[in-house]
C-alpha cells in the first residue's frame, strides 16, 4: 500500500488578510504613547475611539468609522481624565456608550451624541470611583446590561452597576480581592458566568463572575502567561506569555483542570506582548504581537491536536494595539470573518485589514456565517446580580433585516421636538408629514424584525436580524426616495381636491345668496 498524506478539511484553510487602501485608512492621529499592553483602540459599527498623546490630563477620539483619510489636528475629544487614559470599551449593547479608565484612579462611562463628538466632551454620564490606584483595564459583561468589571494596581477587580442613579458612583457592587499583584487581563466565557484572569503572580485563575469564588488555578513554572481568553464553548483556555527561556509562547488549558497545560507552542523569540482574537463562529484564533507586522491565525479543534496553524498576514508597519470589528459590522457580501483596526504609531496610522475567505460567489454564504452574538442583552443587571444567568441573544448577519432603532423615549422626544420645529416653521409641515409616514413604515418593518429576535441560552434557538451593509444602505434610500415620491404625490392629489371642493364650497355659497 503506498503512503498518502493526511490533508485535513477545513473551509478557512485559505483566508487571507487584506489591508486598506491609504484612502480608506485613518491618517494623523495623535497616538498615545503609553507602554501598558492595551488595545488602545476600541471599535463598534458606527465608531472608532482612539486613545491619544496629549498634555495635561488624558483623552481619546471618537470618529465615525466613515470619517477615513486625513484627520483634522484640532478634531474636538473626549478629554475629561485628569491622569493618562489606559484602556477604552464600547457597550457591546448601546452603540453610542464607551467607558475609559485612567491613571487618576477612575473609570468614566460616555454617551457620545449620535451625530459624533463635535465639540470637546468633558462631562461623564457616569463616574466610578472605587480604586486607590491607577485602573488599568476594564470589560463589559458580555451577556448583562450596563455590569462593568475594572481592575486597577490597587490588586482588586471590582463590580459595577451602572444602573445606579448616581451619577458619581462610589461603592461597587462586589470587590474581588483574590489577586496578589496586578491583573494583566481578564475575559468572559459565552454567558458570562465564569471569568478567567491572569496576574503578575504568573497564575492564571478562573472565577464564578458573580461571587468571585476562584473554581480553579494554573501556576505553571514552564509558562508565564500575560494575557487569557475563554475559547467560547469549547470549555477551553488560550494563554499568550512567555516560557521559562523567554521564547513568547502560548498554551492551551481544559477549563476543568488548570493543573497542567493540553499544549504549549513556542513562537519564537520576540519580547512584544501577544494580543490573543478569539472568533467562536469560525473557531479561528488570531495572535497579534505587540511590535511585529504580522498577524499568524489558526483553527482551533476540541480533540487532539487541538491547534491547526493556518498561515499568517505579513507587513512592515510594526503594531502598537488592536481594535476588532464586532460581527455585525462586517461586510457579509465580500465574505469577511474578521477586520482588525490596526494601530501603526510609527506612521500615526488606523490601518483596516479585513480576513477574508475566498469565495467566487457574492452571495450570503451561510456556512461561513452561523448565529452570531447581537446587540441585545439577555438580561438587566438587576437579573443578573440576582443570579439569574442565560446566553447571548443570538442574531443572523444575513442582509434584508433592520438595524436596532433607538430607545423608545429617545425616539418619543426626537418625535416632540420635530413637530415643535414644524409648528414653528409652517413650510416644513409636508416635510414632518412625509417623515412621520416614513417613520410609521419603518416601525412596522421594525415590529417585525422584532419577532424574529429571540433570546438563545446553550445556542438550541434561533434568532433573525441583522445590520445592514453598504448595498443594503443603498437600496434603503432608494426604497425611501421612491417613498418620498409617491407620499408627495398624494399630498399633491390631497391639495387639488381640496382646492376643488374649497371652489364648489364657495360656489354653492354664492348661489345660495
Amino acid at each position: 500500500m503506498t503512503w498518502r498524506p493526511q490533508y485535513r478539511s477545513s473551509k478557512f484553510r485559505h483566508v487571507f488578510g487584506k489591508a486598506a487602501t491609504k484612502e480608506n485608512c485613518y491618517d494623523g492621529v495623535p497616538i498615545t504613547r503609553s507602554v501598558q499592553d492595551n488595545h488602545f483602540c476600541a471599535v463598534n459599527p458606527r465608531f472608532i475611539a482612539i486613545i491619544t498623546e496629549c498634555v495635561g490630563g488624558g483623552a481619546f477620539l471618537v470618529l465615525s468609522v466613515h470619517h477615513t483619510g486625513k484627520l483634522d489636528p484640532h478634531h474636538p475629544r473626549v478629554s475629561g481624565h485628569r491622569g493618562s487614559v489606559l484602556d477604552i470599551k464600547w457597550n457591546p449593547f448601546d452603540d453610542y456608550c464607551i467607558a475609559s479608565c485612567s491613571e487618576d484612579a477612575t473609570v468614566k462611562v460616555w454617551e457620545i451624541p449620535r451625530h459624533g463628538v463635535l465639540t470637546n466632551l468633558t462631562m461623564p454620564w457616569k463616574e466610578l470611583q472605587g480604586h486607590s490606584r491607577r485602573v488599568g483595564l476594564i470589560e463589559w459583561h458580555p451577556t448583562a446590561n450596563n455590569i462593568l468589571f475594572s481592575t486597577a494596581y490597587d490588586y482588586q477587580v471590582m463590580i459595577w452597576n451602572l444602573d445606579s442613579p448616581e451619577q458619581v458612583i462610589k461603592n461597587p457592587v462586589r470587590t474581588i480581592q483574590h489577586h496578589t499583584d496586578v491583573v494583566l487581563s481578564m475575559s468572559f466565557n459565552t454567558d458570562g458566568s465564569l471569568l478567567a484572569t491572569t496576574c503578575r503572580d504568573r497564575k492564571v485563575r478562573l472565577m464564578e463572575a458573580r461571587s468571585g469564588n476562584v473554581l480553579q488555578e494554573a501556576n505553571c513554572k514552564s509558562h508565564k502567561a500575560s494575557k487569557v481568553l475563554i475559547l467560547g464553548n469549547l470549555k477551553m483556555l488560550i494563554t499568550s506569555g512567555t516560557s521559562r527561556y523567554n521564547d513568547r509562547q502560548i498554551a492551551l488549558w481544559d477549563q476543568e483542570d488548570l493543573s497542567v497545560p493540553l499544549l504549549q507552542e513556542n513562537l519564537d523569540g520576540s519580547s512584544g506582548v501577544i494580543f490573543p482574537f478569539y472568533d467562536p463562529d469560525t473557531h479561528m484564533l488570531y495572535l497579534a504581537g505587540k511590535g511585529d507586522g504580522n498577524i499568524r491565525y489558526y483553527e482551533i479543534s476540541s480533540e487532539k491536536p487541538y491547534l491547526h496553524y493556518l498561515t499568517e498576514y505579513r507587513s512592515h508597519s510594526p503594531q502598537k494595539g488592536m481594535g476588532v470589528m464586532p460581527k455585525r459590522g462586517l461586510d457579509v457580501t465580500s465574505c469577511e470573518v474578521f477586520r482588525f483596526y490596526k494601530v501603526v504609531i510609527v506612521k500615526s496610522l488606523i490601518e483596516p485589514i479585513s480576513m477574508i475567505v475566498p469565495r467566487r460567489s457574492e452571495s450570503y454564504q451561510e456556512d461561513i456565517y452561523p448565529m452570531t452574538a447581537g446587540n441585545r442583552p439577555a438580561l438587566t443587571a438587576e437579573e443578573w446580580l440576582s443570579g439569574i444567568s442565560k446566553g447571548p441573544v443570538f442574531m443572523s448577519l444575513k442582509p434584508g433585516s433592520e438595524l436596532m432603532e433607538p430607545p423608545s423615549e429617545l425616539k418619543g422626544l426626537t418625535n416632540s421636538l420635530d413637530t415643535r420645529r414644524s409648528q414653528s416653521r409652517p413650510g416644513m409641515l409636508r416635510l414632518s408629514y412625509i417623515q412621520d409616514q416614513l417613520e410609521a413604515k419603518e416601525d412596522g418593518e421594525q415590529a417585525k424584525s422584532d419577532r424574529s429576535w429571540t433570546s438563545v441560552s446553550n445556542g438550541d434557538d434561533q434568532a433573525h436580524g441583522s445590520p445592514l451593509t453598504e448595498s443594503e444602505l443603498r437600496l434603503k434610500c432608494l426604497r425611501q426616495q421612491e417613498e418620498i415620491r409617491r407620499l408627495t404625490e398624494l399630498l399633491n392629489q390631497r391639495e387639488v381636491r381640496v382646492k376643488q371642493l374649497e371652489l364648489e364650497i364657495k360656489n354653492i355659497k354664492n348661489s345660495q345668496s
